[in-house]
């Protein structure tokens, strides 16, 4: 872990927050755009948009490669050092720096593995039951974000925090309802609304998994390289066995899947991977209910798509959660 001398000032980790989240708001209107360049729907061909945008980006991303990993050794190595006495994991043992950058890249790799099945499984999801109920169930992430903190780092959530995500799922339930109007219940509700549940848990495990190879020394590039490298290879056969192939489309689509890979993964993922380890990683999936408060706007921007009064409450309801959760995980001024 870095010293606090290292350690990003408060309002620059909300500066890359807010990049963050205003990238992966783009998502949904550049695969809205692919959508109707393809003049295809369907489960079969959003897992061909997922697998595309992550090879993408981790072609993107090669550069960080470089100097890999005698970069990593060296970084991990200055940061445990057991020659200084202050360094509260200093043990006075001989610190293997090799075996740590071992574990932090098989973190980093679980943290590929569970983005690739957050993916599919929440994109399958959509097949099966309505897009209100997928929407809603997916972002309870939030909650065992929290959870996981609470047993795997004993990050016991504040008072403050808990009621922030008890508001903020509120308003993402608002945002689902507004969108539910008219729309069926799918052909298999439950097994849909299992999948989106899967989705959520995944995503949860994917920020944490992702936090912990950087606190075990991986440098950012290095781990959102890899995990989207790892994420690309498990979802590249998956539109293979829907039926979905990846060439014959018009160069639109390719080039929207393009925008997607630079913007809501390669800049929107990477910085909220960033920002995980320096805050609380349930404040982090918190600001990202965010995301469709975003989308919104472009929505109205360029397909003059009227967000609706529940959205617009729902935005402020988690805007208004997200505010409460973040006092409630403002750090404590230190004894003197």
């Amino acid at each position: 872990m870095q010293n606090a001398s290292s350690r990003p000032t408060g309002w620059l980790v909300w500066l890359i927050l807010t990049i963050g989240i205003l990238s992966v708001s783009t998502a949904a209107l550049f695969i809205r755009l692919a959508l109707q360049a393809a003049g295809a729907e369907g489960a079969g061909f959003s897992l061909f948009l997922a697998a595309t945008r992550l090879l993408m980006a981790a072609l993107i991303l090669l550069p960080a490669w470089r100097g890999f990993p005698a970069e990593a050794l060296r970084r991990d190595s200055a940061e445990k050092s057991t020659s200084n006495p202050s360094n509260p994991g200093s043990t006075g043992k001989p610190y293997n720096a090799g075996k740590t950058v071992r574990r932090s890249l098989l973190y980093s790799a679980g943290a590929g593995v569970f983005l690739a099945l957050h993916f599919a499984a929440w994109i399958t999801s959509l097949s099966y039951t309505s897009i209100a109920a997928s929407t809603t169930l997916v972002t309870t992430n939030p909650v065992w974000v929290a959870l996981l903190s609470w047993i795997w780092f004993k990050e016991k959530p504040s008072g403050l925090t808990s009621l922030g995500i008890a508001i903020a799922l509120a308003g993402s339930l608002l945002i689902g309802l507004g969108s539910s109007t008219g729309s069926a219940a799918g052909s298999n509700p439950l097994l849909g609304n299992g999948l989106a549940l899967v989705g959520s848990w995944a995503v949860s495990f994917y920020f944490l998994l992702g936090r912990e190879a950087q606190r075990k020394g991986l440098g950012i590039g290095h781990h959102a390289a890899l995990a989207y490298s790892v994420a690309a290879l498990v979802l590249l056969p998956l539109p293979l066995l829907a039926g979905q192939g990846y060439t014959g489309y018009p160069s639109a689509v390719y080039g929207y899947t393009l925008l997607m890979a630079l913007f809501p993964q390669a800049i929107g993922h990477t910085s909220l991977n960033w920002a995980v380890r320096w805050v609380s990683p349930t404040l982090v999936t918190l600001t990202i209910l965010a995301e469709p408060v975003g989308s919104s706007i472009l929505g109205f921007l360029v397909f003059q798509e009227n967000p609706g009064r529940s959205v617009l409450l729902g935005a402020a309801v988690i805007l208004l959660g997200v505010a409460i959760a973040a006092v409630g995980n403002a750090p404590k001024p230190s004894a003197p």
